[in-house]
């Protein structure tokens, strides 16, 4: 009982020496200097406020909130002359960004087009997935002409982007079952493409898929590649569901056979993180455990579908890292395909995943695309000995 009184006694006064926390109401030490932020954007608490000299800022340097709209209430610990304050204020985040139009804005019908002519062009928002499309101009779907239109865009924040499009109806073509005229086949040779780029620090290879059929890889090998990204399967658009690449089993055993590296992607058309989560799992499943010399990557470019979708870009995003985090996860790399357009527009790459660079320049000289890749597909019209098609043509950079 002596001890236990002892012990009361020693937590009483503990408790009675600690120091009071002072209530900052009116930002007397401390200011802060931000009445609002951007949703989504990586904003931390010492961003926000204002450290006047001679304070001691005690609270962690967190990142706020932004996920969602409307207020925040933040709070800030400091100390001035062994006195502990406590700074509370209000922070607003807000979507003040319009949506953009990320497609042509002339655009061609036939005579009794019957569709949303909203979705002729396509547009998106960082926060919004659900854009109000209204269209300002005279036009007549069931006569022939050009029609000077303006398309009204705006998202749940009342942000506004007012677009430009030229509707051109024209009459329906006629077909006369006449053989069209062949035109001139244009290639781009491996070996230009391998004599141009190959140094110490690439490699030269290519990306197949059912497209290009049988391959001979012994000669894929002996023209100069070191590696093949290969499709392992893809999502139906329609139907929703996963299929095999019905060449990829021969595909790989070949590869592998004549020595080649080895990456794969899937085709994905994924509306979610749950759904995606399931074809990272399908292709984790399919692969067994087989040993991978170059990463998996997630290729998505339904965008001429993009408003059927009703996401956000901020959504896509999510859905991009839930595949490569479920597949690093699994102890395989993990690896982001997208054009230079996309990757300047709509991926943010947070996590700085490796970058698959689909980019086709004027004589595959460069690429303009300033962000890091990890591997550049320059073509999709090469020619390489085993392969009867056209093949794209990537190199790889160490």
């Amino acid at each position: 009982m002596k001890k236990l009184l002892i012990i009361l006694g020693s937590l009483f006064f503990l408790s009675g020496c600690s120091s009071k926390v002072i209530l900052d109401t009116e930002g007397e030490n401390i200011k802060s200097i931000m009445d609002s932020v951007e949703v989504y954007s990586d904003v931390y608490l010492n961003d926000v406020i204002d450290n006047i000299k001679g304070v001691e800022i005690l609270s962690n340097n967190e990142l706020i909130d932004t996920n969602t709209l409307g207020k925040k209430e933040l709070e800030v610990r400091y100390k001035i002359d062994k006195k502990e304050y406590a700074y509370k204020f209000n922070i607003e985040v807000v979507d003040s960004n319009p949506p953009i139009v990320f497609s042509g804005t002339n655009k061609t019908v036939e005579v009794g087009y019957d569709k949303n002519i909203c979705d002729l062009i396509s547009y998106g928002d960082e926060y919004d997935g659900n854009i109000n499309c209204e269209v300002e101009g005279t036009y007549d779907l069931n006569k022939v002409g050009t029609y000077k239109l303006i398309y009204h865009l705006s998202d749940s924040s009342q942000n506004k982007k007012d677009v430009n499009v030229t509707l051109n109806v024209k009459q329906k073509e006629k077909s006369d079952n006449k053989p069209s005229t062949p035109t001139k086949r244009i290639v781009t040779e491996f070996k230009d493409v391998y004599d141009k780029h190959k140094n110490d620090n690439t490699e030269i290879g290519i990306d197949v898929s059912k497209w290009q059929e049988d391959i001979d890889y012994e000669k894929v090998k002996n023209a100069g590649a070191s590696f093949v990204m290969m499709r392992i399967g893809y999502q139906g658009q329609s139907t929703r569901e996963i299929y095999d690449d019905e060449y990829y089993a021969n595909n790989i055993k070949k590869a592998k056979e004549a020595g080649l590296k080895v990456g794969v992607y899937f085709f994905t058309v994924a509306k979610s993180v749950e759904e995606v989560k399931e074809h990272a799992s399908w292709v984790i499943k399919k692969l067994d455990g087989q040993k991978l010399d170059l990463p998996i990557a997630f290729d998505w470019e339904n965008w001429s579908n993009w408003n059927s979708y009703k996401l956000s870009f901020h959504e896509i995003n999510e859905i991009a890292n839930a595949y490569m985090d479920t597949l690093e996860e699994s102890g395989y790399k993990a690896m982001l395909y997208s054009s230079k357009f996309y990757m300047e527009t709509i991926w943010k790459n947070k996590k700085e995943y490796p970058v698959w660079l689909a980019h086709y320049t004027t004589n595959n000289n460069t690429s303009s695309y300033q962000g890091k890749y990890m591997m550049w597909q320059l073509c999709n019209n090469g020619h390489i000995d085993g392969i009867n098609n056209d093949v794209d043509i990537d190199i790889l950079y160490h």
